[in-house]
């Protein structure tokens, strides 16, 4: 076996996931996942630390460390739960937290800074920890390429889901949904970009109005009534009508924007705005897709996956297409993204480039990631 772990936590800051992969040259096959949610207190500094406020500087070198243990905790737990031991892994790939994602020039940004994207969850923590080399910090050389940083899943979707004669799209529906375009027999032709707003709104209102994390399987959306005025005025947004390269986080679409698009509006039940973002979601995501006439099949990974209500609108939306979960394709979309940051790993142990210049806008292909010896 050849064994790496994949450690990822996404927007939505539900925990650490850790996937246990075995790569070759020929295979990616997933093996096993251990989760871990973060402890209240911390996911209380790192919703901090995704705005702008005082004492950042402190607070982030602090909770580095401390998503650095969260990391290696669950990445232990699962050796535990595998009866493994460090000696069995080639190395971990942490995709660490995003914090902070300012690709290129947005909204609120000084015009003369150069754009960033910051993951946090300290490397040589979770190696010393684990006993386990690391490699992590993928996005910053794409960045330093000119590149947006992201989404990265896209090279990774060609190696285990591309198949010829095909033409796929793989849709990752985390707190931001991004698209992936697979032609089947053209390498060269693969496309991919941020849609938008995947669940980062849906659960931060459902949070708000239900004091819950999420809207279990969309229920809450359905009993409500989508409001058409509402649902145009948010795809009229900007980021909607530009073309790729491009990618978004919760420093441009977040709780203060959809309050700009509320008060547009007379006052609506809280259900009816569930409704209306659960369409925003499903909306841009048909958007992006429409414009790739060749595609017959649609896979969904992701937090959203799980959301019937969200899987219904867009198979409804998409009736020459048929929707499904990667489950078909023989990974569970609660593991895909982990499996991509252990297969990243794997690539920058064997030089492969990981990004892919057509997606992230790039200048050219690289290796990413940086490496940290646990000995």
């Amino acid at each position: 076996m050849s064994y790496v772990i994949g450690a990822m936590s996404g927007t939505s800051m539900d925990g650490v996931d850790a996937i246990l992969v075995d790569i070759t040259r020929d295979h990616i096959r997933p093996v096993a996942a251990f989760h871990q949610p973060y402890p209240e207190a911390l996911l209380a500094q790192l919703h901090s630390l995704c705005r702008m406020g005082d004492n950042e500087l402190n607070i982030c070198g602090s909770v580095d460390r401390a998503v650095g243990c969260v990391f290696a905790s669950t990445v232990n737990g699962l050796l535990a739960q595998q009866k493994l031991t460090p000696a069995d892994i080639l190395a971990i790939g942490s995709h660490g937290q995003t914090v902070r994602h300012y690709p290129s020039q947005v909204p609120g940004m000084n015009p003369e800074d150069a754009g960033f994207t910051l993951q946090i969850g300290d490397p040589n923590t979770l190696a010393i920890l684990t006993g386990i080399d690391v490699v992590s910090d993928f996005r910053r050389k794409d960045i330093a390429l000119g590149g947006q940083g992201a989404p990265l899943v896209p090279a990774f979707h060609h190696a285990q889901f591309s198949t010829s004669g095909k033409a796929r799209i793989v849709v990752n529906i985390g707190g931001f949904a991004n698209i992936t375009v697979l032609p089947g027999d053209d390498p060269a032709g693969i496309r991919g970009f941020d849609t938008g707003p995947g669940n980062v709104l849906l659960d931060a209102w459902c949070l708000q109005h239900c004091g819950n994390a999420y809207d279990d399987n969309g229920n809450w959306a359905a009993s409500g009534k989508v409001n058409t005025v509402l649902l145009n005025n948010m795809l009229a947004d900007p980021y909607f009508h530009v073309s790729g390269p491009k990618s978004t986080g919760r420093e441009y679409f977040n709780m203060a924007w959809l309050q700009q698009q509320l008060v547009r509006v007379p006052a609506l039940p809280a259900e009816d705005v569930q409704a209306t973002l659960l369409a925003l979601t499903a909306h841009s995501i048909v958007n992006a897709i429409k414009n790739y006439t060749d595609t017959t099949e649609c896979f969904v990974c992701g937090g959203g996956a799980f959301n019937s209500a969200l899987m219904n609108t867009l198979q409804a939306m998409l009736p020459a297409i048929n929707v499904a979960t990667t489950q078909v394709l023989g990974i569970p979309p609660q593991w895909v993204e982990g499996v991509a940051f252990a297969w990243l790993a794997w690539a920058h142990l064997n030089g492969i480039p990981g990004n892919v210049p057509a997606v992230t806008g790039a200048s050219r292909r690289a290796v990413l990631g940086t490496f940290t010896p646990a000995s």
